[in-house]
């Protein structure tokens, strides 16, 4: 079941929606959307998730629109896959999230290193979509 009641926009119901155990996700054009669950980020359910993300997207990199919920902090080694995941998945990311933890997770994250993808937070979806789309 998803809960939608911190987020900002309704599922669509005209296109296909895949559901898996990090975030549900689903295409708005050419930009992959994706809302994040409030669930520990372990390797098992990270490789999980990427082999979903590899049968949405036929296996090429897509712009990603993430509404991001706070979740457990993982341990290093899902940090680790994390990271090296982005840019097989990715081709950019845009951010949309409470105050304060998109900017905590790229921290954790990357720490004084550069993304591997484009990365940016956004406080409007239009606004992060805009952007997006040069990564198409």
């Amino acid at each position: 079941m998803i809960n939608l009641m911190h987020y900002p926009m309704a599922i669509p119901m005209d296109r296909p929606i895949w559901d898996g155990a990090i975030a549900t996700y689903w295409f708005e054009g050419d930009v992959l959307v994706s809302l994040s669950k409030p669930v520990l980020r372990t390797v098992d359910n990270l490789k999980g998730n990427a082999k979903l993300l590899s049968e949405i997207t036929e296996g090429r990199p897509v712009p990603l629109l993430i509404y991001l919920k706070s979740a457990p902090m993982p341990d290093k080694a899902a940090r680790k896959l994390s990271e090296e995941l982005l840019p097989k998945n990715y081709s950019a990311m845009a951010m949309i999230s409470p105050p304060g933890l998109a900017r905590f997770i790229m921290k954790l994250l990357f720490g004084l290193r550069k993304p591997p993808i484009p990365m940016k937070i956004f406080d409007e979806a239009r606004d992060a979509k805009a952007w997006l789309l040069q990564y198409v």
